[in-house]
C-alpha cells in the first residue's frame, strides 16, 4: 500500500505527465520501457498529436534496439495485404496528425508510409542486417539525438 502524501498541484501534475508500465510473463526476456526521458516528461500544451506520437515511437524504437544483436535492425511489419515490411531509416511528423516512416523493403526499393496519428499501428520487428560487412544500423539513438536538440 502506498500512503504517500501528494499536494494537490503535485496530484494534477502527476495526472498530465507520460507514464509508463508495462508488464512482461518473462521480465528478464523483454525489458520494456522503464523510464520517460526528463525532457519528454514535461507537458507541453502546444505539442501536436503528431509530435506526441513521434516521441514515444522513438523511445519504443530505441528500446527495442537495445534489444538486438549486431545481426538484427528494425523494421515494421503491415498487417493485411502484401505490404512487407518496412526497414526503418528515418522517421519524421507533419502537424498536426501525421506520422511519416522512411525506409526500404526487403527487396531494396525506397519505401514511406504516412500515417494519421488516428490510424497509427506499428509492429516492430527485428532483422537481418541490409549490409552483412557494416554495422547494424540504429535508427533509434538518431531520433533520441535529434530530440535533444529540439
Amino acid at each position: 500500500m502506498d500512503n504517500e502524501i501528494s499536494t494537490s498541484a503535485e496530484a494534477a501534475e502527476a495526472a498530465v505527465l507520460p507514464c509508463v508500465h508495462e508488464v512482461h510473463a518473462d521480465p528478464e526476456a523483454c525489458a520494456g520501457l522503464t523510464k520517460v526521458p526528463e525532457k519528454l516528461q514535461r507537458q507541453d500544451a502546444a505539442k501536436s498529436p503528431a509530435r506526441w506520437a513521434y516521441e514515444r515511437l522513438i523511445l519504443y524504437i530505441q528500446n527495442f534496439e537495445q534489444q538486438l544483436d549486431a545481426e538484427h535492425e528494425v523494421a515494421m511489419g503491415f498487417a493485411g495485404g502484401n505490404a512487407g515490411v518496412l526497414r526503418i531509416e528515418g522517421m519524421g511528423y507533419y502537424d498536426p496528425d501525421i506520422i511519416t516512416f522512411y525506409g526500404s523493403e526487403g527487396a531494396g526499393a525506397r519505401t514511406q508510409l504516412v500515417q494519421h496519428v488516428s490510424q497509427l499501428n506499428v509492429m516492430l520487428r527485428a532483422v537481418p542486417k541490409a549490409r552483412q560487412e557494416a554495422p547494424a544500423n540504429r535508427i533509434g539513438f538518431r531520433l533520441a539525438s535529434d530530440l535533444e536538440r529540439g
